[in-house]
């Protein structure tokens, strides 16, 4: 391995809500380092990154793109990642092969709180990451505000090393608080030195004694020269700043705008001076970047391009990766450095560099590869997968399509971890399931124009059910006489409720033969098959039915003639015994901040809900967690509301939990929308 190489990059992830302006800074970063002569917009639709007609349509990141630059000999992999917590499982699956992130936010106290998910997986994951505080010039708050809020959301302290300089509301430099040097902003420029401000002199030096004091928790000498009133050197700081972030142990905040490049040169001069090279990021996974011996790598996310077929974004965490070599038992068609939608063919993938892969059929999104025995070699850790929170029922537009659709929808999940789809067993929907409404479009439209498959789609139909509350005893027979044998079949049932959740149970209490053994098993099939669709049009559940007597025929009878004999009587009986209509209520787990509890509780009550209770969320600082049950019937929307009320942040668990009756006043409503359909 050339060490050269491996000290000399970087990956860095580009990370933060949505409109931020992750991609901005993106088009700046590669501007400003050479990598592009001219910037794209988003307006424009021409941007490095949201390059895929989904994202262009939408002016938002839908998928992780990938771009590559060189600043001061430095070679950079920026990864873009999605801010719409609807596409936050691409986001967590690409960093962990991050070396660092940048998160990027808004100068507005009001939605520093939609940080707080990203900070936890990156403290929980020990991301080295710095924060860019963008589009200063909409700002109504002071810096200082702005930091304190970030302080509330991040379990790492906070490192302030600029201070901005203002005039009146504009932005016109910063100060760096490690030389205490000003700097005046010039767009399309590097910033001039300037004095530093008189009137700011007191700001400066408070934010300052807050960096330090910051830094001196994890160095002892820092904290002697400060007791003792020594101004520490420029090295030093820098030094501390760099061990600090690579172990994850402060946060780093600039700031600035990047439409304008703004503070754009001070954030890749700290990316080269503080952020770790990929070998400490693959020390902190347990490899050894160094060591000779068989390659390790990791999927990030998977592509599928309309030109090049499959593509597997990796990271090289061990090793030296060459053309034609096999990962997993599977030969590489082809390595690729990627500059948003352009491919660049390579011979070589080097340890900690990002590469596109092509042709790894069968290898998903954080596989762990190996030229060695995967068998033999520890999966490395992959992102937690997210639970689905919203679905479709979805149907293709054309008939003939029905073929192709389970074929591309595994093409799809392959893309796209964070989708499920299934063929409910009780409504025989093909439910399409991701983490929103707009995660679903996306989902659909990627069908459409990548596999020419356009669908139908509506609310999935509520899985209801029926029992019965009362009792009877029913007559059933059937007699059918033709040319030859006839058909006879005669039973009386006696039919009951059981308790909730004791699903079906049918016996027998036949005396004398009067119903032969051999033609029980067909009573017990006919009452199963009437079962599917009761009196109310729903199957039927926690029914218990005894066939207590009946008679044959020596020649006519026929185990056929006693189910449709057996169905007769359900069909007579079932009616008369008073049947009521059941709906799946779901265990549901609500998890907000605390500020929001009050509306979550709100939120749950509005749907029928009932509340087992709420507790500090484990692992979270100033998060609760609502329990509760709810009809899944009120579930469909329930997380475009949640995040309504949550800035975007709130998220629920949920899981099947039991069968409650509907309200008499909403059977009516369920058993008219069933008739109609």
């Amino acid at each position: 391995m050339n060490q050269t190489i491996l000290d000399r990059s970087r990956n860095v992830a580009l990370v933060g809500p949505y409109s931020s302006g992750k991609t901005t800074l993106l088009e700046s970063l590669l501007s400003v380092s050479g990598a592009i002569t001219r910037k794209g917009t988003i307006k424009d639709g021409n941007t490095v990154g949201d390059g895929s007609p989904e994202a262009r349509d939408r002016a938002m990141t839908v998928e992780v793109s990938v771009a590559s630059s060189t600043y001061q000999d430095i070679a950079f992999t920026f990864l873009d990642c999605p801010g719409s917590v609807e596409f936050a499982q691409e986001t967590y699956n690409a960093l962990v092969g991050a070396g660092a992130a940048i998160v990027v936010c808004e100068a507005d106290i009001a939605k520093v709180l939609t940080l707080a998910p990203l900070f936890k997986m990156l403290d929980d994951w020990e991301i080295p990451h710095l924060v860019f505080v963008n589009k200063l010039d909409r700002c109504k708050d002071s810096f200082m505000e702005i930091l304190h809020a970030l302080k509330a959301v991040s379990s790492r302290p906070l490192v302030p090393q600029q201070y901005p300089i203002r005039q009146d509301t504009e932005l016109v430099g910063y100060i760096d608080l490690v030389t205490e040097q000003a700097y005046q902003y010039h767009a399309g420029s590097p910033a001039d030195p300037i004095p530093l401000p008189e009137h700011l002199r007191d700001e400066e030096k408070a934010a300052r004694e807050e960096m330090l004091e910051v830094l001196a928790d994890f160095d002892d000498h820092l904290l002697e020269e400060l007791l003792e009133e020594i101004n520490p050197p420029k090295e030093e700081i820098l030094k501390d700043l760099k061990q600090d972030l690579s172990a994850d142990l402060v946060v780093p905040v600039f700031l600035g705008i990047a439409e304008q490049d703004y503070g754009v040169r001070p954030l890749l001069d700290a990316l080269v001076e503080e952020a770790p090279h990929p070998g400490i990021t693959a020390e902190r996974r347990g490899l050894k970047p160094e060591a000779p011996g068989d390659v390790i790598a990791q999927v990030l996310t998977t592509y599928y391009t309309p030109q090049g077929g499959k593509l597997s974004l990796v990271r090289i965490w061990q090793g030296e990766l060459n053309d034609g070599m096999s990962l997993n038992g599977v030969r590489v068609g082809g390595i690729y450095r990627l500059m948003g939608q352009q491919q660049e063919s390579v011979t070589q993938a080097y340890t900690g560099q990002i590469v596109a892969l092509s042709r790894m059929e069968g290898i998903l999104t954080g596989d762990t590869l190996t030229t060695g025995d995967v068998n033999k070699l520890k999966p490395l850790p992959k992102a937690q997968k997210l639970e689905p929170v919203y679905a479709l029922a979805i149907t293709p537009e054309h008939r003939k399509d029905e073929v192709k659709l389970s074929s591309a929808l595994g093409k799809l999940l392959e893309e796209d971890p964070a989708l499920h789809w299934e063929q409910h067993g009780d409504t025989r929907e093909i439910i399409l399931w991701g983490q929103g409404e707009i995660h679903i479009k996306v989902s659909l439209d990627r069908l459409r124009r990548k596999y020419n498959l356009p669908m139908t789609t509506h609310l999935p139909r509520i899985p209801y059910k029926e029992t019965i509350r009362g009792s009877f005893k029913s007559h059933g027979r059937y007699k059918h006489q033709s040319g030859g044998h006839g058909a006879f079949g005669d039973v009386h049932l006696e039919i009951s409720p059981l308790s909730r959740g004791e699903g079906f149970k049918f016996t027998d209490t036949i005396v004398g033969g009067v119903v032969p053994k051999q033609y029980i098993p067909g009573v017990e099939t006919g009452v199963r098959e009437y079962l599917v669709q009761g009196p109310l049009g729903f199957p039927v559940v926690d029914v218990l039915v005894n066939l207590s007597d009946g008679s044959y025929h020596t020649v006519d009878s026929s185990e056929q003639a006693f189910k449709q004999a057996a169905r007769v009587a359900m069909t007579e009986g079932m009616p008369k015994c008073n049947p009521v209509l059941l709906e799946p209520i779901l265990l549901v787990k609500v998890s907000v901040p605390n500020e929001f509890t009050s509306k979550a509780l709100q939120l749950v009550t509005g749907r029928r809900g009932q509340i087992l209770g709420y507790e500090s969320l484990e692992g979270w600082q100033n998060w609760d967690q609502v329990t509760a049950h709810l009809p899944q019937a009120e579930m469909q929307n329930f997380i475009i509301e949640l995040r309504s009320l949550t800035l975007g942040v709130g998220f629920f668990h949920w899981e099947y939990d039991h069968l409650q009756e509907v309200p008499d006043k909403l059977t009516e409503n369920v058993l008219a929308q069933n008739t109609a359909s």
